[in-house]
Parts: C-alpha cells; sequence; structure tokens
C-alpha cells in the first residue's frame, strides 16, 4: 500500500462520526443475553479461580493449606478443571464482551450521584476485561509452554487473578437488580432493551445463548485429550497426547536441564543426611533395596496429565537407613544447577507417604534420561514441577 493511499484512509477514519450507543440497533445486543452469558462465564472463572489457588498452594512451601496426599488423582482432577475452565471461558467471553458493546459509547448520566456509580462500574469493567484477557492468554500461552514474557508467570498469573474475581464480585454487584431482571424475564423479553433496538436479527437470543455454551463445549472436548486419555483421539487442540517417552511425556529434556554427563557418571551417588548421619547410596544400592511399583499420575501445571507405573525404593525406607523419624520434611536436590525448582522442599506428609518412591524404572524399563535417570521423586498428588528429576541428595530436615 503506497503512503498516499495509507493516509487516506487515515483522513476518512478520522472523518468518520463516532458511534453512539443508539448506533447499535441488534436485539441479541441484550442485557437478557449478556445475563445468561455472564453466569456460565462467571462459573468458569469462579472454577478457574478456586482450582488456580489450590495449586498455588500445592507449590508454595510455605502455604497456609497443605494438600493430602490423598486421593492421589487430585491434583490432576484440579488442574485439568483449571485449565479447561479457562479454555470454555474464551468463547463465552467474547460472546459476553460483543453483547454489551454498545454500553461502552452510552453517553454519562448527568446526577452526580449516578456519575459516580457509573464510574465505579466502568471502572470495575475496565479491570475486569483487561485482566480476563491477560489471564486467558498467558493461560494458553502457558498450556503452550511458550512464554514471551520476562515476569515470572506463576506469581503474576495468581496476583491478577485476584484482581480478576475482585473486579467481577464489584462488576455483579452493581449490575446484580438487572442481572436478577434479566433471569426472571423471558430471553425475548424487551423489558430491559434499550430504546434503538429493533428489526429482525438472523437468528434468536436462545439460539446465540446455546451457540455460546456449545462453542464453550466444543472447546472443552478439544482441548480435554491433555487430562482425559478417552478423549485424546478427538482433542485436536491438545497441547499434550499423554504420550511420550515410557508412556509419559517430558516437559524438560536432561540437555536442556544440563545434566546429561552428571547423570552418567560412573561416580554417580545419592546422599541422603539428617542430622550428623549421611548415607551415600549408588544407583545398584538403591536397586538392592525392596523394589516397589505403584500406579501414580503425574500432572503438569501446564494442565496435561498421565498415569504409569513407577518401580523404586519407598522414600520412607531411605529415610528409616539414615535413622530419620517421621513427621519431618525433606529438602530434595536434584543434579540440575539452574531452574526454579532444582531444589524441592517434600513436606512430611508426602515424605511419610507409602506410595511415595524414588523411582528408578517406569513403565518397565529403566528411567530414560530425559524421564530422571538414575533417579526421580514420585508421590501422590503432587504437581508435576514438584516430582524432582535427577535427585542427587535427600536432606532430612530438623
Amino acid at each position: 500500500m503506497s503512503p498516499q493511499r495509507l493516509n487516506d484512509l487515515i483522513a476518512k477514519a478520522r472523518s468518520l462520526p463516532l458511534p453512539r450507543e443508539s448506533s447499535f440497533t441488534s436485539r441479541l445486543r441484550s442485557p437478557a443475553v449478556a445475563a445468561r452469558v455472564g453466569v456460565w462465564l462467571g462459573v468458569c472463572f469462579v472454577l478457574a479461580f478456586i482450582t488456580g489457588w489450590l495449586s498455588h498452594e500445592a507449590q508454595d512451601p510455605n502455604a497456609w493449606l497443605a494438600l493430602p496426599t490423598r486421593p492421589v488423582w487430585l491434583y490432576r482432577a484440579t488442574q485439568g478443571i483449571h485449565v479447561l475452565a479457562g479454555t470454555a471461558a474464551i468463547p463465552l467471553l467474547l460472546v459476553k464482551l460483543w453483547s454489551v458493546f454498545p454500553k461502552l459509547f452510552a453517553s454519562p448520566p448527568r446526577r452526580l450521584r449516578l456519575v459516580l456509580i457509573e464510574i465505579l462500574e466502568r471502572g470495575s469493567v475496565a479491570v475486569l476485561v483487561s485482566s480476563a484477557i491477560f489471564q486467558l492468554t498467558t493461560g494458553l500461552l502457558n498450556a503452550a509452554a511458550w512464554y514471551p514474557w520476562h515476569f515470572h508467570f506463576r506469581g503474576t498469573h495468581y496476583a491478577l487473578a485476584w484482581i480478576c474475581v475482585g473486579a467481577l464480585l464489584v462488576h455483579v454487584a452493581i449490575k446484580l437488580p438487572i442481572i436478577r431482571d434479566a433471569l426472571a424475564a423471558d430471553i425475548d423479553s424487551a423489558l430491559l432493551d434499550r430504546d434503538s433496538i429493533g428489526g429482525v436479527p438472523p437468528l434468536s437470543r436462545r439460539t446465540l445463548t446455546r451457540s455460546a455454551l456449545l462453542a464453550a463445549g466444543v472447546a472443552v472436548v478439544a482441548t480435554a485429550g491433555n487430562t482425559v486419555p478417552a478423549l485424546r483421539r478427538v482433542s485436536v487442540f491438545a497441547v499434550r497426547s499423554g504420550e511420550g517417552p515410557q508412556g509419559i511425556p517430558i516437559n524438560k529434556t536432561a540437555r536442556a536441564a544440563g545434566v546429561v554427563s552428571l547423570a552418567q557418571a560412573d561416580d554417580f551417588a545419592l546422599g541422603i543426611t539428617y542430622g550428623g548421619r549421611e548415607l551415600s547410596l549408588t544407583r545398584d544400592d538403591l536397586l538392592a533395596f525392596t523394589q516397589r511399583t505403584h500406579a501414580l499420575p503425574i500432572a503438569c501445571v501446564e494442565g496435561w496429565s498421565a498415569q504409569g507405573r513407577w518401580t523404586g525404593v519407598r522414600l520412607r525406607d531411605l529415610l528409616d537407613a539414615v535413622g530419620a523419624p517421621r513427621g519431618r520434611s525433606v529438602m530434595v536436590d536434584s543434579l540440575q544447577t539452574e531452574g526454579p525448582f532444582r531444589q524441592t522442599l517434600l513436606p512430611a506428609a508426602f515424605a511419610d507417604d507409602d506410595l511415595t518412591l524414588l523411582a528408578l524404572a517406569l513403565n518397565g524399563t529403566e528411567l530414560t534420561l530425559d524421564h530422571g535417570y538414575p533417579c526421580r521423586l514420585i508421590a501422590p498428588n503432587r504437581p508435576g514441577v514438584l516430582q524432582t528429576k535427577w535427585v542427587s541428595r535427600l536432606e532430612v530436615l530438623a
């Protein structure tokens, strides 16, 4: 496009009058549609908020809410619901914004009291919309493991979730009378319609609302294969198929972690310490312990999860070997020298659980390098990022 043509288009755009609320005449842009879609959008936001909060607590070593070790699939379910609720919210949010778009051009009221309410309402909507778009966009990119930003995702996502929910509560409180009246009346009622509404739309309000819900349902089915194995063949948008080396996907390879040579070193030995006692065990020493096999899921914050049969030494047996009493947390060190999860804290409830293993094999074969060879942690109902790979040291805390 030539510069002159571009300047002409800009000049023409500037000459166009700004639209007014009365410029929008579609019967589909109504409180009747906005309220009904908004209810389902609110349900998605609440589900995403609760499950996201649980995930944040599960990863916080100083969390006031300690997640239980049972059921073993709890984190897998909550994280799957978190991602699916966020996915379902995307088409609902688009329809919701489209239905209320004319309000953006409404003239402000003249009475001071109403002006203050209008400012509060528009302020809460601005915060709600911007934070919702941020949450859904960054959440999708996180699920795809693509991070085109420099801020800490989990902390920022968590903080914005509180802001988003706070703005949502303010918005609902202000609009509650209209929401109540819209839901009480028939969806085709003109009771709350703007004066400028007229004409016959190409589809009914009921059809639009059902289409929005259908789109949300399709989005869920198209991505649920991350968590639900039965849907993996139809989940065309699932980032993970649930498959990978030894039947489990991999987020971080040994090469990316910089541990290839360390993990394969002939002099590798696992250090276990408690108080003044220290034990050094080679992989052959670990194999000499009683080997146990448990079927446990591994679930990632990106929303994918998979079930595996893990074989190794019960962690409690290793702690007993250095005389560590029950009820003590364990600091777990990895061979990797960089990254936020090179050292993790294993709470006492998980350290003492009979299902918690220092795994040496997966699905009947020796652990591959990318799955944590020579040994890795696997515990029930624990985020995948805390299932430390390439474990080099266990320190029982006093």
